[in-house]
């Protein structure tokens, strides 16, 4: 389906703000609107779109949190009553079944990108947040077809993937692999604030894996956890049963934590890997690096001389020293030629 000509969206945040830079990267004239007028005046900054008001967009995209997105679809439904509208908030079953009573609702398609990040804002934001992502498309019953296929078109546009489903099971699916996530993220991250210097002088990259989403913005994870709270409180539910099994455990002869652990391990293996393929068995090659400009493209240059490809990249830096570990993962099979490639072009590379 041809993408939409004319674009408005509202809600100059880190998501809103990204669709607006992604959209205008294909040629889309793109117009914003925000209750912040800062945010607003960031977003035209960077590129986003423009303030002007717009006549009649052919798309609507409303970007605000939950709480705020039925009232801005009535108002976008009444004012521009040939558009198709949709939402990105990250819950849907309470959202639609209040918009399926506004006139025109048939206009209306609920999304939710899959993407994002711990940072917030129309500075946060790129054209790239979502290549690759998983975009969730939500229709009513009822909805149109034309303003379906208009939804799907534009998250393909902007390089993610449609993923059609109900709103119920949407909100099953983000409870489960976002928001209670997000939850025990904050928890672990929580338990830091009245630890001794001295013990978080020791933290590494588990740490920081583990904690890294619980610097995201409050207002808004406030705003989602009541809002899809039955999930949320299910599945944490659960949780609390299987740490209860831990804690009586520990210390004791018995199975449980070995259970818990293996269990996790299984559920690691269930997660997609690159392209939504099945998981791949990736090994993990270790570079120490100098931290100075240039050392890195340095390495990245020997890797791709290696004919050995990058599956994912991450640094880390050691305490107290000028010195950072590239961590570069790659197939398992490929690890040694990689550890010896780049040893033999001097790079002190371990498994």
């Amino acid at each position: 389906m041809t993408p939409p000509a004319s674009v408005l969206v509202i809600g100059c945040g880190l998501i809103g703000t990204s669709i607006a830079l992604a959209l205008r990267e294909h040629g889309v004239d793109v117009h914003l609107d925000d209750t912040s007028r800062s945010n607003l005046e960031l977003a035209v900054s960077r590129g986003a779109g423009s303030a002007e008001p717009v006549a009649a967009p052919d798309l609507v995209v409303v970007a605000v949190p939950p709480s705020g997105v039925v009232d801005t679809v009535s108002h976008v439904l009444s004012t521009w009553p040939d558009a198709v509208v949709t939402d990105v908030a990250s819950v849907k079953t309470h959202l639609a079944a209040r918009i399926a009573e506004l006139p025109g609702s048939y206009r209306y398609v609920g999304s939710h990108p899959m993407a994002g990040s711990e940072r917030a804002g129309p500075m946060a934001a790129s054209a790239r947040l979502f290549e690759g992502r998983p975009w969730a498309v939500t229709p009513m019953a009822g909805a149109g077809e034309r303003s379906v296929r208009l939804i799907e078109a534009v998250a393909e546009l902007v390089g993610a993937v449609p993923i059609t489903m109900d709103a119920e099971s949407h909100d099953r699916a983000v409870a489960l692999v976002s928001h209670v996530p997000h939850v025990l993220s904050v928890l672990a991250a929580a338990r830091l604030r009245d630890a001794p210097r001295s013990h978080l002088s020791l933290a590494g990259p588990g740490l920081r894996d583990v904690t890294r989403i619980a610097g995201s913005d409050t207002a808004l994870w406030s705003d989602i956890l009541r809002s899809n709270a039955g999930e949320v409180r299910a599945l944490l539910e659960q949780v609390r049963a299987d740490l209860e099994g831990v804690i009586a455990s520990l210390g004791l002869d018995e199975p449980a934590v070995d259970g818990i652990l293996e269990s996790g391990r299984a559920g690691t293996r269930l997660i997609p890997g690159k392209h939504g393929e099945r998981p791949i068995e990736f090994a993990t090659v270790f570079v120490p690096i100098a931290d100075h400009p240039g050392e890195l493209s340095r390495l990245m240059a020997h890797t791709g001389e290696s004919g050995v490809n990058i599956e994912d990249l991450r640094i880390d830096h050691e305490l107290g020293r000028p010195v950072g570990l590239v961590e570069i993962a790659v197939l398992a099979d490929r690890a040694d030629v990689l550890v010896e490639a780049l040893t033999a072009r001097g790079w002190p590379a371990y498994r």
